[in-house]
C-alpha cells in the first residue's frame, strides 16, 4: 500500500478538541456555576437514612461477645492500615507482620474501630472494640487457657 491510499488530516493534532454538542434543553455548567443541584452531606445527621435507621436506646440487645466475622474485618481492616504506615497503637516487640501487630492490638483492645450492629428493627447498636469480649479461635484450638 503506498501513503496516498491513507487519509490523514494533517491538522487533527494540532486544533482543539471538538466539544460534544448539547442537547435541546441542556444547560452548559460552567466549571460550579450550576449550584442548584447540591449533594447532601453524608455526614449530617438530618439525611433520610438516618432518619429511618435510629440508634437503639436503652439497654444493648446483642451480645457482648465480638463475632467470629466482626473479628475477621477488623483484624483485616487494621492489618491494612498497618502496613499502609497507620500508627501502631502497642509496643512492638519485634513483630513485622501487619496481621500480628493487628492480632496484638486487638488482644490489648486498642484498635481505635466501632463496629454498628443493626437489629431487624431498622435500629442499630454501636460497640467498641473495646467493649466486646474476644475470644481467640486458637487457643480453643490447642487446649490454651
Amino acid at each position: 500500500m503506498a501513503d496516498e491510499d491513507y487519509e490523514m488530516d494533517a491538522g487533527a493534532y494540532e486544533d482543539e478538541p471538538i466539544e460534544p454538542e448539547l442537547e435541546e434543553g441542556a444547560e452548559e455548567d460552567v466549571e460550579g456555576e450550576n449550584k442548584d443541584e447540591e449533594l447532601p452531606d453524608p455526614l449530617l445527621a438530618d439525611n433520610e437514612d438516618t432518619e429511618e435507621q435510629k440508634l437503639a436506646q436503652g439497654p444493648r440487645k446483642t451480645s457482648k461477645y465480638m463475632t467470629k466475622y466482626e473479628r475477621a474485618r477488623i483484624l483485616g481492616t487494621r492489618a491494612l492500615q498497618i502496613s499502609m504506615n497507620a500508627p501502631v497503637m502497642v509496643e512492638l516487640e519485634g513483630e513485622t507482620d501487619p496481621l500480628e501487630i493487628a492480632m496484638k492490638e486487638l488482644r490489648a483492645k486498642k484498635i481505635p474501630f466501632t463496629i454498628r450492629r443493626y437489629l431487624p428493627d431498622g435500629s442499630y447498636e454501636d460497640w467498641g472494640v473495646d467493649e466486646l469480649i474476644v475470644e481467640d479461635s486458637w487457643k480453643r484450638q490447642v487446649g490454651g487457657d
